[in-house]
């Protein structure tokens, strides 16, 4: 049992440092010795718990789509539900590594992966504005397929640039992009006072 424990402890290290040095320098320059070291283990223990470097980055998009699946989980009015969740979206990127990783690793032409945060998070926001188009909360003409992509650029984008801009400031920024993009989602008689 504590043998069992003993590993699994120095897993969560190596997938967490792993994700450090993915959200910093990327896969292609990330090396299996920046990535033991800074989980504290030597080269030999990476290598008897992971095959190597895509394995790695596989188990910290693994564990970054689980965190973007919790994000996409409300429901309720879509559009509501979309807007609440590029909200944790984008702080979930500025706060906590493996998703900023994850995307990093998903952008990162050298590294070819199943898991791809940017297609998980495009799928869930095309069906978020298609059940609102359903329902009749999207303005006349609204495109879900072009909608659901500038959804996804902003977000994605303005989340992966929030750890190089001031403290907190990308939920504001967050707010006065929505106040642009709703006005051209939603009809003018919808509500936008919910914007956090």
């Amino acid at each position: 049992m504590v043998k069992q424990e003993r590993a699994q402890r120095t897993r969560e290290s190596l997938v967490r440092a792993a994700a450090e040095v993915f959200a910093e320098e990327g896969f292609t320059v990330a090396s299996v010795a920046a990535i033991s070291e800074r989980a504290g283990v030597t080269s030999g223990a990476l290598h008897f718990h992971f095959d190597g470097k895509d394995a790695l980055a596989r188990a910290v998009e693994e564990r970054a789509a689980e965190v973007v699946r919790g994000i996409t989980g409300a429901g309720g009015d879509p559009l509501r539900a979309l807007v609440a969740s590029s909200y944790a979206l984008v702080a979930s990127v500025g706060d906590e590594v493996l998703v900023r990783a994850g995307f990093v690793l998903g952008g990162d032409v050298a590294h070819r992966s199943p898991v791809d945060l940017r297609t998980q998070w495009w799928r869930w926001a095309e069906e978020a504005l298609g059940a609102a188009a359903r329902e009749g909360l999207l303005a006349e003409g609204v495109s879900v397929p072009d909608a659901a992509r500038l959804v996804v650029a902003v977000t994605v984008g303005l989340g992966t640039l929030e750890p190089v801009g001031p403290e907190g400031e990308a939920p504001h920024a967050l707010t006065r992009i929505w106040s642009v993009l709703l006005p051209g989602i939603a009809p003018a008689e919808q509500e936008t006072d919910w914007m956090v």
